[in-house]
């Protein structure tokens, strides 16, 4: 476990094989199948920024490569991330409405990378996750506070996701090739089409680009109904790396461009119908030097800019605007990151190595309807710039105790301004320290314990609020605009914060039943204290002529009500997560269960994004004489009842998934087709927080052909 005197993060991301994949991440299908499986342990770059066992990092974190990705043949980033512990999307099955909830914190108290960078978009209802799936290579989602690294959003935990490269495609020898590819599915008759082409003809340079185009209608669910939802969509990657000696200077490019016909709240089944077309681009920019001859310089800069574009033209009048209305939201990001490792030798097995370095980045929102400026949607920037540093410090036999320990101390420093005409600025620093450690007494076990902070900043929609939250008036029976809620800003918010407790153990097994098999399982325990939780606070008045009503319509204005986002809870949160996995050459097993409860500490009522209690189960068999692989996933979820509203409540549900792969090596040979069916049993069920039913059964496959010289 000691900490390696150069870690070459580039060659180990694409060499490490992960379990549960049925194949060597960055190696063709294909030729793994020729060489023979090798198991290792999955390793996480998302929880230290450094290469780092999985299982040895003191804390929770899912990696996920593109052998996971693959068979599960996803269309929204929701298929990807299934089965994951303790996390789960809000916001219902359509792809534009998908928020993610990590251990009971939602949408801006989690934060989402994608190859390195942020991804600042926060609305009321609008998803966060702009990205096609088939773009992917690799996912890590670490579970638990991440400010001392991150900054601000880190409540929930971080998500990241990293895009393909050219040598996920190349087979040794090989320079040049082209990967065209088909999909589609029954539930909502999706076809997908697009190819990849993909370069390194030396060692000095690699390029690959890739475009994708989906077509969607309508969900079926599960009860039997449909949900309303009309996709089209475009994607494209490009991204090349040109390297010289210690130096590497990579440039990306990556879009997604869609349209679709849907109520304005894509979280709900509302008659409100819009148009609404997303553009979200990412340009990236990043310097690497490596050099193992200098141990204090192991450097990485990245300079981004992210775009995001939701414009929206009304379909109706059965909302808050008349037929025609277009209405606009626009959220830039500008940001750079600089971090450097230092590496210190103190004994022939012990070893140091210094993570330090800077952020900044700049989000500026700008609403409009028609030209106006648009309710709830106030035009405002956010700055945001902070320092952070972290040890790990690796230890074999310290004091003369047995096996091996990871010690991972870490601090950030954040300070944050946001700015609008609307009102008064708000400004405040953050300290989001962090210390973990883990003591490995033999090879096969582990215990760890962690203690951090972690703070999220008032978004700029929770500060600059204004315009008209919802209109009573017909609802008395008076004209519009008689009795109105409306939003009233509150720059004075102080920033969300928590302290967590984590506490797990783990195992790890090579060689236990066959040559090269692998058995990892891990267990934690966490609890929260979070204070100063944002919720928006609704006053409402009510006529007089209604029982307990104090106010007179006939008076303008006597019955408006406001809407302000204030700090009102104190939180208690903890929970278990289980996650174990088992792989030889003949099968795959792997098995996870999650648990979460929370509560005002001020009331005791329950609080958070909770969820029910949820297992999920793997199981795969490789037939190697057919060069295939078939597996089985099933998730069961209890009933949930741990809400004080009614609507939330839930009952509980089973869902079986069936899929196969089948990858010829001896004719045919780049071929690969993927086919399966989720809700095979079409169940009828429904997450927490969502406004809609679940997808019925569905029936889906993916084939490519990649041809490569």
């Amino acid at each position: 476990m000691a900490v390696q005197k150069k870690w070459d993060r580039r060659s180990l991301w694409l060499s490490v094989a992960v379990v549960g994949t049925t194949f060597i991440a960055g190696m063709p299908e294909q030729v793994q199948a020729e060489q023979g499986a090798v198991y290792t342990p999955r390793v996480t770059v998302t929880a230290t920024t450094n290469p780092i066992e999985a299982f040895e990092y003191p804390g929770s974190v899912t990696v996920l490569d593109s052998g996971d990705i693959a068979n599960r043949i996803p269309s929204t980033i929701d298929d990807v991330l299934k089965g994951v512990p303790n996390t789960t999307m809000g916001g219902g099955p359509r792809r534009n409405g998908e928020t993610p909830i990590i251990r009971g914190f939602g949408s801006q108290d989690v934060i989402v990378l994608l190859d390195g960078t942020r991804q600042n978009l926060l609305t009321g209802h609008e998803g966060r996750f702009f990205l096609d799936p088939l773009m992917l290579d690799q996912v890590e989602v670490v579970r638990g506070a991440g400010s001392a690294l991150y900054g601000s959003g880190g409540l929930g935990g971080v998500i990241e996701f990293r895009t393909k490269d050219a040598e996920d495609f190349l087979m040794p020898g090989e320079t040049f090739g082209v990967s065209p590819f088909v999909g589609g599915q029954t539930v909502n008759d999706e076809y997908s089409t697009g190819t990849t082409v993909f370069a390194k003809p030396g060692e000095q340079f690699d390029f690959i680009g890739s475009f994708l185009y989906r077509n969607a209608d309508d969900i079926s669910l599960g009860d039997g109904t449909t949900l309303d939802s009309d996709d089209d969509l475009w994607s494209g990657l490009a991204k090349a790396t040109v390297s010289e000696g210690p130096h590497s200077l990579q440039g990306a490019w990556l879009r997604y461009d869609g349209e679709s016909f849907e109520p304005i709240n894509p979280q709900a089944d509302g008659p409100d119908r819009v148009e609404r077309n997303v553009l979200s681009q990412n340009w990236r920019l990043t310097y690497e030097f490596q050099d193992p001859a200098i141990d204090w310089l192991d450097l990485n800069a990245t300079a981004y800019y992210q775009q995001f574009e939701i414009d929206d033209l009304r379909l109706d009048a059965m909302g808050a605007g008349p037929t025609g209305e277009t209405l606009t939201r626009h959220v830039d990001t500008l940001g750079f990151k600089i971090d450097n490792r230092s590496y210190v030798d103190i004994g022939e097995m012990d070893n140091v190595r210094f993570t330090y370095g800077v952020e900044a980045y700049q989000d500026k929102q700008d609403g409009d309807t028609d030209g106006a400026d648009r309710d709830g949607v106030p035009n405002a920037d956010a700055t945001f710039a902070g320092v952070f540093a972290q040890a790990e410090f690796s230890f074999v036999e310290p004091l003369g105790l047995p096996g091996e320990f990871l010690i991972i101390p870490g601090v950030r420093y954040d300070s944050y301004t946001s700015d609008s005409d609307l009102d008064d600025s708000n400004t405040d620093p953050a300290v989001s320290p962090k210390f973990g450690a883990t003591y490995m007494p033999v090879d096969w076990l582990m215990v760890y314990g962690s203690y951090a902070h972690a703070f999220s900043a008032p978004t700029m929609n929770d500060l600059y609020l204004t315009g008209t939250h919802f209109d009573l008036s017909s609802a008395f029976g008076f004209p519009d605009g008689t009795i109105l809620n409306l939003f009233e800003p509150n720059p004075d918010l102080k920033p969300q914060t928590t302290r967590t407790y984590e506490f797990g153990a783990g195992v790890q097994f090579e060689d236990m039943a066959t040559d090269n098999d692998l058995l990892t399982a891990k267990g934690t325990w966490f609890l929260t204290y979070g204070e100063d939780l944002i919720d928006l606070d609704v006053i409402q008045p009510i006529p007089f002529f209604i029982p307990g009503g104090t106010c007179n319509p006939m008076i303008p204005g006597n019955c408006n009500g406001s809407t302000t986002a204030t700090n009102v809870h104190r939180a208690k949160l903890q929970g278990i997560e289980f996650e174990a996995g088992y792989e030889n050459d003949f099968m795959i097993l792997q098995a996870a269960y999650a648990h979460i409860d929370g509560e005002d500490r001020d009331t005791g009522e329950p609080l958070g994004a909770l969820q029910p209690d949820t297992f999920t189960g793997h199981a795969a068999a490789k037939i190697e004489q057919a060069d295939m692989q078939i597996g089985w996933r099933i998730t069961i979820a209890d009933d949930f009842t741990n809400t004080d509203d009614p609507a939330e409540e839930r009952d509980g549900y089973t869902v079986n998934d069936v899929y196969a792969l089948w990858q010829p090596i001896d004719f045919l040979t780049g071929f690969s087709l993927s086919v399966g069916v989720d809700n095979i049993f079409d169940e009828s069920y429904s997450r927490v927080y969502t406004g809609a039913n679940e997808p019925g059964r569905n029936y889906k496959t993916y084939m490519s052909y990649t041809i490569a010289w």
